[in-house]
């Protein structure tokens, strides 16, 4: 079950990775007036061998499996967008070509450069583009079916007690969970500091308006080590894609023209306009850092043990979160972080430090890659089996779950019964 539920939600993230041209090779299935290429079934289950490095020739029982269960995902896929186009239902164009552009960005930095995608897919860049869109564009209508269908579907007290007394057995067991808040700073660097870089970024602009290339001035001098080699350039992005500040002078400019000096939280950046299309922009940068000197580390160390030090003395952590921590979502949630499970917390300080605490202590100040940290522990539950009492939200949402998908397969039947499926008979492969 395991496989075939990820094979069904990857269906449509990875099985034009490895698309080809349509072979010649006959049709497999025919819904409504949509039909479903063999090709396309093998093409799916390749991209998902890949995906999950398994060697599908030395399992012949898995592959038979994968070849049925991705005919009828696609049975499933076809039948929903009838829906979609029945309920005249439309793709929002805007969100479409981000997806499209973060597609094509993505794909683009996993073979190295778009001349290497095209050889791969054996075919230009415009028409790579034209299959991620086509792909995208029905995701999101099939999302849009189902988000319909089941929005705002709720389920009562005796259902979840029902399901918890039939499938108690099954559930997973909770692992220990901590729930934690925090106060976060990042380091700021001087003003000396500052006016350094500023400094050196002025002497390069002035290079560049007394004529020096932009692009070679970038490779001299920038430090975004990911756009350096490249002289600086940046790609086709949307907004969203960078920071606002970078966002609100690149989106002002005129082709071939440079900004004046911008600021981000990664440094000084100067930006040229390279092209613009509609609402995407073809941008190139040069990027100077602001590196805190190490009195400026040690500042933000001593600020946060005097936080901490006025919370341990009675001080409410949530107004001190709000004022000083430089978490986005601290004036919204005032430092509560939420309740994980202990071994999936994806920063390793993190466990470390709650590991010594005990409900109700705050850490001393300690480092991660976003900044300096202290963190309280609020609650510590331990490893247990799911129990109605303790853990209601959770067996509620497997409850709710469990029936959205009973729901869901008594219409896809509904639907099957409506739409004339016609497969074809199964080849030998």
């Amino acid at each position: 079950m395991k496989i075939i539920t990820r094979l069904f939600f990857g269906l449509f993230f990875f099985s034009m990775v490895l698309q080809a041209q349509q072979l010649v090779d006959g049709i497999a299935a025919v819904v409504g007036n949509e039909i479903i290429l063999r090709s396309e079934i093998e093409q799916s289950i390749q991209s998902y061998a890949v995906q999950n490095q398994i060697n599908l020739q030395q399992n012949q029982v898995l592959l038979n499996q994968l070849r049925e269960q991705t005919m009828q995902n696609m049975i499933e896929q076809k039948l929903l967008l009838a829906k979609a186009e029945d309920d005249t239902l439309k793709a929002d164009e805007t969100q479409l070509e981000q997806r499209v552009e973060q597609r094509m960005k993505y794909l683009v930095e996993q073979v190295g450069s778009e001349s290497k995608l095209e050889s791969i897919f054996e075919k230009p860049i415009k028409d790579i583009r034209k299959d991620a869109a086509k792909m995208i564009k029905e995701q999101m209508l099939v999302e849009q079916v189902r988000s319909q269908k089941f929005q705002g579907m709720k389920i009562s007290r005796r259902e979840v007690e029902n399901f918890y007394a039939n499938y108690a057995d099954s559930l997973p067991q909770q692992e220990e969970t901590v729930t934690i808040s925090h106060i976060l700073m990042n380091v700021k660097p001087s003003e000396a500091a500052l006016e350094a870089a500023r400094e050196r970024m002025l002497d390069i602009r002035r290079k560049i308006q007394d004529g020096a290339d932009f692009t070679e001035m970038a490779r001299q001098y920038s430090e975004d080590p990911g756009s350096k080699a490249t002289g600086g350039d940046l790609g086709f992005t949307v907004r969203g894609d960078f920071v606002p500040e970078y966002e609100a002078a690149a989106f002002a400019l005129n082709e071939a023209e440079v900004s004046d000096i911008v600021l981000s939280q990664f440094g000084y950046h100067l930006i040229q306009m390279i092209e613009r299309r509609g609402e995407k922009i073809h941008t190139r940068h040069i990027l100077i850092q602001v590196q805190p000197a190490p009195e400026d580390d040690q500042a933000t160390i001593d600020k946060l043990h005097d936080l901490a030090e006025q919370i341990r003395n009675g001080a409410a952590f949530g107004p001190l979160a709000k004022e000083f921590s430089d978490d986005p979502n601290a004036a919204a949630d005032e430092g509560m972080i939420g309740t994980f499970e202990t071994q999936k917390l994806m920063i390793p300080e993190f466990r470390d430090v709650l590991a010594a605490l005990q409900p109700g202590q705050i850490s001393e100040p300690f480092k991660t890659d976003f900044g300096y940290h202290i963190v309280r522990l609020e609650a510590r539950q331990s490893q247990h089996r799911l129990d109605l009492k303790q853990d209601w939200k959770q067996i509620e949402q497997f409850a709710l779950n469990y029936r959205m998908e009973m729901k869901y397969r008594e219409w896809i039947q509904e639907l099957r019964n409506k739409v004339p499926i016609d497969i074809k008979p199964v080849p030998v492969f």
